[in-house]
């Protein structure tokens, strides 16, 4: 992995009037790399990542691409230098093709004339072939989203947004609605997109999807940073700990005559 940062976010603080939602957040990205963002529930995961892909400007703090400061104005600048956002409800429209969704706003045309078509079987082609490289084997490109597997409409918009030239994911609580298998296929493709030199920003408050492919471990709790670790340095029970305010639990167990 290089050292340049592919994005950096340096003491982000989002205030939304009196309301804090973060106070002071960091968090980098490298080259190939896994960085796990874990928080119950209220942590400011979502805030955090509508700052880092364009959707939300920072009340205070620093945003920097490969080294150099920059800021996003919109989801669109973010994507134009390369960060981009898969959110839970993967922005699909069930009833339309594999291939449809995936080409969505950005489809490939020919020409007749003066008259400019959808080109099927470009897109097609490329549809089949990006999926195949991700482990899904399509039967064919006409066939609705609507069919697939929660994770395989999840490992859609992976490709979609890697095809399109994301160089960093944000990817939005993937598993959080899969089963076992299904959770194991996208954790096998973030293995694979990662491999490729993608920067991967992983959010989720499960723990062990995060320790199966994570390098490093950010933990946000009320707005600020617990801290980070990189894998080999904590324990999957201590960043449940973490995450749920472990000192917090030990202190009201206390109290409670160890009855919680």
């Amino acid at each position: 992995m290089a050292d340049t940062p592919l994005i950096e976010l340096i003491g982000i603080e989002k205030h939304f009037g009196s309301v804090i939602a973060l106070a002071g957040v960091s968090l980098s990205v490298l080259p190939g790399e896994c960085h796990c963002l874990l928080g119950d529930n209220g942590a400011g995961k979502s805030t955090f990542i509508k700052v880092m892909s364009g959707v939300h400007q920072p009340t205070r703090g620093e945003i920097r691409v490969n080294g150099r400061e920059v800021g996003f104005s919109s989801p669109r600048d973010a994507m134009n230098m390369g960060i981009a956002t898969v959110y839970q409800d993967l922005a699909m429209i069930p009833l339309m093709s594999v291939t449809r969704n995936f080409w969505m706003g950005r489809e490939p045309t020919k020409r007749f004339g003066p008259l400019k078509f959808f080109d099927f079987e470009k897109a097609n082609a490329v549809t089949m072939s990006e999926m195949r490289r991700m482990g899904i084997q399509l039967r064919e490109p006409d066939q609705a989203v609507g069919t697939l597997s929660g994770g395989e409409r999840q490992t859609v918009a992976i490709a979609r947004a890697v095809y399109f030239g994301a160089k960093v994911l944000i990817l939005d609580e993937p598993t959080s609605a899969l089963g076992v298998r299904q959770t194991s296929n996208v954790l096998a493709t973030i293995d694979r997109v990662r491999k490729g030199g993608v920067g991967i920003v992983f959010i989720t408050h499960n723990v062990r999807h995060a320790m199966a492919v994570g390098d490093r471990f950010t933990v946000l709790n009320r707005g600020k940073t617990l801290g980070t670790a990189k894998r080999g340095e904590i324990s999957t029970e201590e960043l449940q700990d973490m995450m749920a305010g472990g000192a917090e639990l030990a202190a009201l167990e206390g109290s409670l005559g160890g009855t919680v």
